[in-house]
């Protein structure tokens, strides 16, 4: 914990920021998988060689390749956080919100596999393997979800029309009662000559007709009076009732039906739980890869070389967060040669404020 803190590796020492630490340098991740996995790898580096040449292999090939580089990032960031949206799911709080945000993110798996298909990286070559495109779950929420849902499942307006036959029944019912009440309103106006008719709707009341108290003398016989206000009077007929009735109980039975089937959709989804998971894994190793490459790139980083004796050599070092807070000052490059014959020690001085611990800490971040 004192060396994380005191190398600033997450977050800076004095004001707790991830903006000047080494985490802040490297992130540019474009998913929040890759975001996670990057701190993951900072928090807990590789020792073995097989497997940091693995990664290294993988960072160089898309080094190299400016154009796969730019086409994989093009491709992921267009893929939504499915980590989180798979334990929403998991925890029975998911929406179709996050089944859409599912079926978007996979639709992004073939074109990555694409890519990635003549790559010949063991890891680059594991991580293809690994990503699923999951058509069938693709194709189920694009027939039953509409492209854009509400947020609150009780809003009902999330399933298609032609998912499911009753649903598309009752919602017709819905609509048809509801013109019907509309062209009501117009009949009732020329049938009583009160222009200033309405016909309203309140949760408590349900529908109604509003009549104010100056247009009193005209109401029909067949009115019958349902409230009392200060100004005006609220009544119901009996096809407005009958109407009423219809509307708000296909109303009431499509949001209890969508909903079922939204569980039904869901569960059918969770069956494929495990290659999602999978999918999520490997588009966040692949985000982090892209990135190493990217600000490899950009702050001009050499591949380091791992040999089998005991020897640190650095040429031309640079503290990576050092020269990227001060863009403005050329930050000197020095070099460090630690081995286990004859520079074992390296005997550091200098004045206060003179670079001593810059050097020790620009030593450990670059071994990391």
């Amino acid at each position: 914990e004192a060396t994380l803190r005191n190398l600033e590796l997450i977050a800076t020492l004095r004001e707790g920021q991830k903006k000047g630490s080494l985490l802040g340098v490297l992130d540019h991740t474009q998913t929040a998988m890759g975001g996670r996995l990057l701190k993951t790898w900072l928090l807990r580096p590789l020792t073995d060689k097989t497997q940091i040449n693995a990664r290294l292999d993988a960072v160089q090939i898309l080094y190299k390749d400016a154009a796969l580089q730019d086409n994989l990032t093009e491709e992921i960031s267009k893929i939504l956080d499915l980590e989180r949206v798979l334990s929403r799911l998991t925890l029975d709080r998911g929406t179709p919100r996050d089944l859409v945000a599912l079926r978007t993110s996979l639709e992004q798996i073939p074109n990555i596999k694409h890519f990635l298909k003549k790559e010949k990286s063991t890891l680059l070559t594991k991580l293809n393997q690994q990503l699923e495109p999951l058509p069938e779950i693709i194709d189920l929420i694009h027939k039953a979800i509409v492209e854009e849902p509400p947020i609150n499942l009780k809003e009902g307006g999330f399933i298609m029309d032609s998912f499911n036959s009753e649903l598309y029944e009752l919602r017709t019912l819905s609509r048809e009662g509801k013109g019907f009440i509309k062209n009501l309103q117009q009949r009732e106006i020329k049938r009583t000559g009160i222009n200033s008719l309405k016909v309203k709707y309140n949760k408590v009341f349900g529908y109604y007709i509003e009549i104010s108290k100056s247009n009193l003398d005209n109401v029909p016989e067949d009115y019958i009076r349902k409230q009392t206000l200060v100004n005006a009077e609220r009544f119901i007929t009996p096809e407005l009732k009958e109407y009423e009735e219809k509307v708000l109980t296909a109303e009431e039975k499509s949001k209890a039906l969508e909903y079922e089937l939204f569980k039904e959709v869901r569960a059918q989804v969770m069956e494929y739980m495990r290659p999602i998971q999978q999918n999520a894994e490997a588009v966040g190793m692949l985000d982090v890869l892209l990135t190493f490459a990217l600000i490899a790139r950009r702050n001009r980083y050499v591949r380091p070389e791992l040999v089998g004796e005991e020897i640190l050599e650095i040429i031309e070092g640079r503290h990576p967060v050092v020269e990227q807070m001060n863009p403005a000052t050329d930050f000197v490059p020095n070099d460090t040669t630690l081995n286990s014959d004859n520079q074992q020690i390296i005997l550091l001085t200098g004045p206060n404020m003179s670079g001593k611990s810059t050097l020790l800490r620009q030593v450990a971040l670059i071994t990391i």
